[in-house]
C-alpha cells in the first residue's frame, strides 16, 4: 500500500451485529491450519477493516501462541473480546467452531452409515496415505523452526523414545519437556531462546478501532476481583456442564477427558492428537485407529481448527458406546460434549487473562520451558505418524503381530507423493487429500479388473 493510499481517519465504530456478520462468514472460510486462519484475519482485521492495529494484533497473537489450546480460534476471541466484551468473546468463539461442528457431525453420520460401501472405503484407501504425509509434513515444518540445537533435538528424541518405546503418557512428556526446558533456560539459556516468532512488523494500514495507543477498554481493565470472580464462574460454567450428563458414564468420561486434553494442546493441535489418541482409541475405545485417520483427513478439509477432530471423535464413540439408543442423538451427544469441553477453556484463558496482557503491554517473550515442551512435541508428531503409517502401510496388522497380513507398496508410493508435493512444490494440504482420495477411488474401480 502506497503512502498516498494510506487512510488517515479511524474507521467508524463497529457494532456487535456487524461483527457477528464477520466472524460468521470466518467460520466457513477459515480453512489452511492455524497459520492460513491467522493469516486470513490479520488480512481482513488489521489490512482491510482496520478493527486492530498491528502492533495490536501481534501482542494478542503472541499471548495465544504461549497458552494451551488454539491460538487462531483464541486470537479471534480475544480481538472480539477487546471490541465487545464477553458477549463478543461468545460470538467470536462459537462462530469460529460452529460451522466445523455441523459439518463434521454430518460427516461422521454419513461415515458411519456408508463407510462401508466400496466407493467411499476406496476414497478413505487413498485418504490415508495422505494423511501420514500431513503428519510427517507437520513434524517437518516444526522441527525445522524449532529445533535449533543439538539440545531441542535430544530432548525431541528422547520424547518420540519415552511415548513409541515405552508408552509414557502425553501429559508425562509435556511436563519433563517443561522442567527440563526451564533447567535449561536457567543454566544453558543460549540453548533455549525461542527463534522470532510472529516479530513485529513495520508495515502501517493507516488507523485502527483499537490503535496502539487506543487506552485499554474499562472491561479490559486488570483487577484481582474481576480474576476471581471470573475463575468462579467458569468453574460454576464446568460444573454445571459435568452434572448435567451426570449418570451417563460415557459422557462423563469425555468430559473429564477433553477437558484434560484442553490443557495439553501446547504447540497446536497436532501435538496433541498422540493425546487423543491415546485416550479415544485404546484407554476407552471410543473409536479405531483407522477411524481416527479418516476424522483427521476430513478434519484437514473442512473449515475451522485442526482441534475439531474431537467432535468427530467424540460422534463416533457417542454411537460406538450407545450412549442413547438412537444413534443421532448419541452421536451428536459425544460430539456435543467432546466439542464443549475442548473449547470452555479457551474462553476463559482469554476472559481472564486478558486483563493481564493489557495491563502489561509490550512484546510478550516465549519462555524456556515452551521451547522444551515445543522441541518435545516434534518428537511426538513424529510416533504419531509412525502410527499411521503401520497402519496404513500393513492394514491388517494387530499390536500381537505388527507385520501381518500384506504389505500395502501402493499406499507407500501415494504416500511418498503425497509428501512430496507438500514439502517440495508447497501444493495445498486440501488439494493433495482430495487428489489421493481421487486416486483411491479410481483404484476401487481397478482393483477388481487386476483381481
Amino acid at each position: 500500500m502506497s503512502n498516498e493510499n494510506i487512510p488517515t481517519e479511524a474507521p467508524a465504530p463497529v457494532s456487535l451485529w456487524e461483527a457477528f456478520k464477520y466472524w460468521f462468514k470466518l467460520g466457513f472460510i477459515s480453512f489452511g491450519g492455524p497459520a492460513g486462519q491467522i493469516a486470513i484475519m490479520h488480512q481482513e482485521l488489521v489490512e482491510k477493516r482496520r478493527w486492530i492495529s498491528e502492533h495490536r494484533y501481534l501482542h494478542g497473537l503472541n499471548f495465544c501462541m504461549l497458552l494451551p489450546g488454539p491460538e487462531a480460534i483464541q486470537l479471534a476471541i480475544y480481538i472480539s473480546w477487546l471490541m465487545h466484551g464477553i458477549k463478543g468473546a461468545v460470538v467470536a468463539g462459537v462462530m469460529f467452531f460452529l460451522p466445523a461442528f455441523l459439518l463434521l457431525s454430518l460427516l461422521a453420520g454419513v461415515y458411519l452409515a456408508w463407510g462401508d460401501v466400496p466407493l467411499v472405503q476406496g476414497i478413505f484407501y487413498g485418504i490415508r496415505p495422505a494423511v501420514v504425509a500431513v503428519v510427517l509434513f507437520a513434524a517437518w515444518r516444526i522441527g525445522s523452526r524449532a529445533l535449533k540445537n543439538e539440545v531441542l533435538w535430544g530432548m525431541a528424541a528422547l520424547a518420540f523414545i519415552g511415548i513409541f518405546f515405552f508408552e509414557i503418557g502425553f501429559p508425562w512428556i509435556v511436563l519433563v519437556a517443561a522442567i527440563l526446558g526451564a533447567l535449561g533456560g536457567k543454566f544453558f539459556p543460549a540453548k533455549f531462546k525461542s527463534g522470532g516468532g510472529h516479530g513485529a512488523s513495520k508495515k502501517e494500514y493507516g488507523p485502527a478501532l483499537i490503535d496502539d495507543d487506543t487506552p485499554t477498554p474499562a472491561h479490559a481493565k486488570f483487577s484481582w476481583g474481576k480474576l476471581i470472580a471470573t475463575t468462579a464462574i467458569f468453574i460454576a460454567i464446568w460444573l454445571a456442564a459435568m452434572f448435567a450428563i451426570h449418570g451417563q458414564q460415557v459422557l462423563t468420561d469425555m468430559g473429564l477427558f477433553f477437558t484434560k486434553a484442553a490443557f495439553l494442546t501446547i504447540g497446536g493441535a497436532y501435538a496433541v492428537l498422540p493425546y487423543v489418541y491415546q485416550g479415544g482409541v485404546e484407554d476407552f475405545a471410543w473409536l479405531t485407529g483407522p477411524q481416527m485417520m479418516d476424522g483427521l483427513a476430513l478434519g484437514e478439509t473442512t473449515p475451522g481448527p485442526l482441534i475439531m477432530i474431537v467432535t468427530w471423535v467424540g460422534y463416533i464413540g457417542g454411537v460406538a458406546k450407545t450412549v442413547f439408543g438412537n444413534s443421532i442423538a448419541a452421536g451428536l451427544a459425544g460430539a456435543a460434549v467432546a466439542t464443549f469441553f475442548t473449547f470452555l477453556p479457551s474462553f476463559y484463558f482469554i476472559i481472564a487473562g486478558g486483563p493481564l496482557v493489557e495491563s502489561s503491554r509490550g512484546e510478550i517473550k516465549f519462555t524456556a520451558p515452551l521451547t522444551g515442551i515445543t522441541a518435545a512435541v516434534v518428537g511426538v508428531i513424529i510416533n504419531l505418524a509412525v502410527f499411521f503409517s503401520w497402519h496404513t502401510f500393513w492394514p491388517q496388522a494387530a499390536k500381537g503381530a505388527p507385520f501381518a497380513g500384506t504389505f500395502d507398496w501402493l499406499s507407500v508410493v501415494i504416500a511418498i507423493a503425497a509428501f512430496i508435493a507438500l514439502w517440495k512444490y508447497k501444493t495445498d494440504i486440501m488439494k493433495v487429500i482430495g487428489v489421493c482420495a481421487a486416486l483411491g477411488l479410481a483404484y476401487s474401480f481397478i482393483k477388481p479388473l487386476v483381481g
